[in-house]
Formats: C-alpha cells, structure tokens, sequence
C-alpha cells in the first residue's frame, strides 16, 4: 500500500531575475513540519548585464534557509551582515521581529564571465513563542555540516536532527533537512530515522514509489509521519525535510509569517511606513505588493 499521500508539481513563477518553481505553499498542502515556502532557483545563466539584483526588503516570523547548488550569492542585511554563501553552505537568518536584506551576485563574480546559479531558498516558521525573538544570522560551510555514506548514496545534514545527528543550525523547533545524491538505486527508509511529516524534493533523477516513477521537479508528501520507503534511482539528488507540524495554522502575506491575522496587519504597516529595521547605506528597498 502506497506511504505516498501526495505529490506536488514545481510551479514556474517569474521574478524578474530569475524563473523560480514554486513547491510551497501549495493549496492541498500548506506546509510540511515547519517548513512554509520552498522555491527552487531553476540553473540560470548569469552574466554581463544579468547578474540577481534583489533589492532590500523585509522579512518577519520565520527563518530563510539558502541553500546553493551552484554560483554564489552575497547576503546583506539590517544585522549589519555581509556573507558570500558557495554550493553546499547554509545560510540561515532568524528574522523573528523583523529583519532586511538583499541578494546579489557577488562583486568577484562581475568580471565578465558567465556562470550558472542554481538553489533553493526556504522559509521555516517560527513557534509562536519565538515569533517576536531578536534577529540573528548564521553561515555554515559545506565542511561544517554532518556528512555520511550509507550503501553507495551519500547523506548531507543540512539542518535540524535526523539518522542519529545533528546540524549546527540552531533550528526552533524539531525539523530535519538532509540533501542525499546516490551513485547506484538505493532503498530509502526513514523509519527511526526522522521525525515528523517528510516531504522528498527531487532535484535531479527519479523515485520510484508505488510502481509509480517520479521525476525531478516534484516534492512527495509521505501519508505517515516519521515513516517514508521509496526505491531511489542512480545518479538521483534529493532534498528530504520537514518535522513536527506547528499547532497553530499559519498565515502568510507577502514575506511575513504570522499564527495571528493582527500580527501581519501591524507589520504591513510598519513596512509601508519604512519604521522596520533597515540596513545602513542601503537606499534600495521593495514596496510592500499593493501600493
């Protein structure tokens, strides 16, 4: 019998710079664990005069995780933060109350030359609790992350706990994000191993489940928590995440995240009205959508 419950097709959305998949939210299902927005950053050619410019603007009641495949991104924010993420790094930042920041390719990457960028950029909502808790930023290298084998496939712990480890990304709530890319099929089975819904996310190569083969550019949602079995296929790359559902529903407008409708009412305003936290020198900012 099938443990897959549903799967969720990338859906393009343009952004100026780049053609994005958007994977979630998605209307039959809202978040998986924590986990509230996915979208994939489709390999796009960069270059003389096309380079990702995405001006200052605000973020409140969620972690962002960005994760690169390949190229580089420089992050800055209101924290004062200045940080070049490469393939394989995390960089998380707590926006909790409110925080700003912009990404752009990074000035050693302006010489000329084309290069692809490639990733995925992911918001995790906060706990009620830590919804108002102080902004903070952290990087994590390739070479900090817990790695492993397991029968020709090779494991990545991006964040939170999972297979007996633990990611130094200080997560607020149980959650897990494991990047996996096999060299021969591999038979993936969490059970024992994760904890929480699980959503698979296929970059590249195929699963089977259930007889059925599905091809990268689609998440698949286990129908139990905590347990997942599919047949992974050779020269596949995959993300697996998710976690303990939040208790309360969560609502989203724009790129702020709340439990409480009132919450988002006050930060629009604040945002409209340019009294968020904004980053020094930065002129540069994006208007909240509607005005």
């Amino acid at each position: 019998m099938s443990n897959i419950g549903l799967i969720i097709e990338e859906r393009s959305r343009d952004i100026g710079d780049f053609l994005v998949g958007r994977l979630l939210p998605f209307r039959k299902k809202r978040m998986i664990g924590p986990f509230i927005f996915i979208d994939h950053m489709d390999p796009t050619q960069l270059g003389p005069h096309h380079y990702m410019d995405v001006d200052q603007h605000p973020h409140y009641g969620l972690s962002t995780l960005t994760f690169m495949l390949e190229g580089e991104i420089l992050h800055k924010d209101s924290l004062g933060t200045e940080q070049v993420i490469s393939p394989g790094a995390v960089n998380w930042m707590v926006a909790g109350r409110g925080a700003t920041h912009t990404e752009r390719t990074p000035e050693s990457l302006r010489k000329g030359n084309e290069f692809i960028a490639h990733g995925y950029q992911i918001w995790v909502a906060l706990p009620k609790d830590k919804e108002q808790i102080a902004p903070e930023f952290h990087h994590f290298t390739a070479q900090e992350l817990p790695q492993w084998t397991d029968h020709n496939a090779s494991f990545k712990l991006i964040a939170g706990s999972g297979y007996g480890r633990t990611s130094p990304v200080p997560v607020h709530s149980p959650l897990f994000m494991i990047e996996i890319k096999t060299d021969e099929p591999y038979e993936l089975d969490t059970m024992n191993n994760l904890s929480g819904e699980i959503g698979i996310c296929i970059v590249d190569g195929s699963i089977e489940a259930c007889g059925e083969e599905i091809g990268k550019g689609n998440i698949l949602v286990a129908k139990v928590s905590d347990t997942c079995k599919t047949r992974i296929r050779a020269g596949s790359h995959i993300l697996l995440f998710g976690g303990e559902p939040l208790p309360e529903e969560r609502h989203i407008f724009w790129n702020f995240v709340s439990y409480d409708k009132a919450n988002l009412e006050k930060i629009k305003k604040q945002w409209a009205q340019r009294s968020f936290p904004m980053m020094k020198g930065e002129q540069s900012y994006i208007p909240l959508p509607g005005l």
